[in-house]
């Protein structure tokens, strides 16, 4: 059984997740550990679990899910794996922490990319990833069907959905995603998003406001 912890990284207030089983492997979700001490929790529950990073994700690649992709990818010595849609978008996050004066040494090693359909396999534990754009081109979410819960990255929000504002945003086709990926899901499937606290699909489909 997959076990689910999270931190809360970067004056963003990132949600990094960090998702391991019994078999003692574990898969690092979006590493938003920006600051030195943050890297050092991150790493020290790691070690303190006794645990194995075998894989390093990212949901989409906007700079607060990025910070740490290259301290964990050299720390565990991992490829980065993402969808093809978000290279460019990870290429264009160092800029954009200049923007937001937030500088951070990029990721630039190989990638593995992933596409609908593909899973992540733990074990007996499965992951499949789903495909929802919108947010960003290539944003996917990290579904468990055996334990009813979805990492979300920033699609789906306790009350909210992810912004379109960003470059190669899309409102419209952010709204089809949720609705087609995320809202056929079963009512008490849990969402973990990419900022705040979890919520259900079915109290999203009943309150919230973007969708209803």
């Amino acid at each position: 059984m997959l076990q689910i912890k999270s931190f809360v990284f970067s004056p963003i207030q990132e949600n990094t997740y960090l998702l391991y089983n019994e078999t003692k492997e574990c898969v690092i979700i979006d590493p938003g550990c920006y600051f030195d001490e943050e890297k050092e929790i991150l790493q020290s529950f790691i070690e303190k679990m006794g645990l194995k990073p075998v894989m390093l994700v990212n949901t989409h690649c906007h700079l607060d899910h990025v910070f740490g992709n290259k301290f964990i990818a050299e720390t565990y010595n991992l490829t980065l794996q993402l969808h093809e849609k978000e290279k460019e978008i990870l290429a264009f996050a160092p800029a954009s922490g200049l923007m937001y004066n937030m500088p951070f040494d990029n990721y630039k090693g190989d990638f593995n990319t992933l596409k609908e359909g593909d899973t992540i396999s733990m074990g007996e534990d499965l992951l499949q990833i789903l495909e929802a754009p919108g947010h960003s081109p290539g944003s996917i979410c990290f579904y468990c069907k055996e334990q009813n819960f979805i990492i979300s990255g920033d699609v789906l929000f306790f009350r909210s959905i992810g912004r379109t504002d960003l470059p190669k945003g899309d409102h419209a086709t952010l709204l089809n995603s949720i609705r087609t990926k995320l809202f056929t899901l079963p009512d008490q499937t849990v969402v973990y998003s990419g900022h705040g606290e979890k919520t259900l699909i079915g109290d999203e489909k009943k309150n919230n406001p973007f969708l209803n």
